[in-house]
């Protein structure tokens, strides 16, 4: 790498961090927190799973996801049941409630994104298509 690779390299974690943050920021009614969140699209994108498959998704440890799963399950946004063929796990399912919320905070955030990226000629949008693509490359290959 290069000092031009650098600080690309700083650059872009700079307007990753800023872009994350104008994100955060249409939450701010939220019921749920963002560890709360990232747990319901895991469960939205993967579909039903035992709490030990949320953490290795999540990366954190499963007593953290034990303490996640229960409080969603006592705000109604998760439901557990038992494993099919083993009693001592779970079943954890993303329940109606849950959804809903998952799609209200995708809304919120894709509203603000529209109006900005609206304001953007169609040379940029198309670098920014191709941006979009390579991060996504970026953050696959490094699983």
């Amino acid at each position: 790498m290069n000092a031009k690779d650098d600080k690309l390299a700083s650059d872009l974690a700079l307007a990753v961090v800023r872009l994350a943050r104008h994100l955060r920021g249409r939450r701010a009614s939220s019921t749920v927190s963002l560890t709360q969140l990232s747990a319901l699209s895991t469960l939205q994108r993967e579909g039903p799973m035992t709490p030990g498959a949320m953490a290795a998704q999540e990366r954190v440890q499963p007593p953290s996801m034990t303490r996640v799963i229960a409080s969603l399950a006592d705000l109604g946004m998760v439901k557990r049941d038992p494993h099919p063929t083993d009693g001592r796990q779970v079943i954890v399912t993303l329940s109606d409630l849950g959804n809903e919320v998952i799609t209200d905070e995708a809304n919120a955030r894709e509203e603000w994104l529209r109006g900005e990226l609206g304001k953007l000629d169609g040379a940029d949008l198309t670098t920014l298509r191709k941006a979009v693509e390579i991060m996504s490359t970026l953050v696959s290959s490094s699983d």
